[in-house]
């Protein structure tokens, strides 16, 4: 959901940008997103269906300018997995958003659909935040 609400807003603000998402783990691999995750953003008008998981690479730290993670253990797995020669800033999502500093993206996976619409909320909120980063 986070790459979905972060090239919506990255659209709406007119920016050309490069986003992907990823994993710590292997596990998901090839998998697209939670049937719940595809349909609480496109409620929104964001279509994610097309999606898949894959899992982050080392490569991933000399692509990109951030490297977002959605709470502290993913935050500990990246750091660990980043090689010396990586440039990424490495952080937690919702630490771009002021006064949210240190705090993690809401997780829905084990409660019910509302859950997804509270990450959602959480996820476009650090988007519309990171876009005013860039635009500035």
């Amino acid at each position: 959901m986070a790459e979905g609400a972060f090239r919506a807003a990255a659209n709406k603000a007119g920016l050309d940008v490069v986003t992907d998402s990823c994993g710590t783990a292997s596990y998901h691999i090839g998998n697209p997103p939670d049937p719940r995750a595809i349909a609480t953003a496109a409620r929104h008008g964001v279509d994610i269906s097309s999606f898949a998981a894959r899992q982050l690479t080392e490569n991933d730290f000399r692509t990109f300018d951030y490297v977002f993670a959605l709470d502290t253990a993913n935050l500990a797995g990246i750091r660990a997995k980043a090689p010396r020669d990586g440039t990424a800033k490495i952080a937690l999502l919702m630490d771009i958003v002021p006064g949210r500093e240190g705090e993690t993206v809401s997780d829905p996976y084990y409660g019910d659909d509302g859950g997804f619409e509270i990450t959602w909320e959480d996820v476009t909120t650090a988007a519309d935040a990171l876009m005013q980063k860039l635009k500035s």
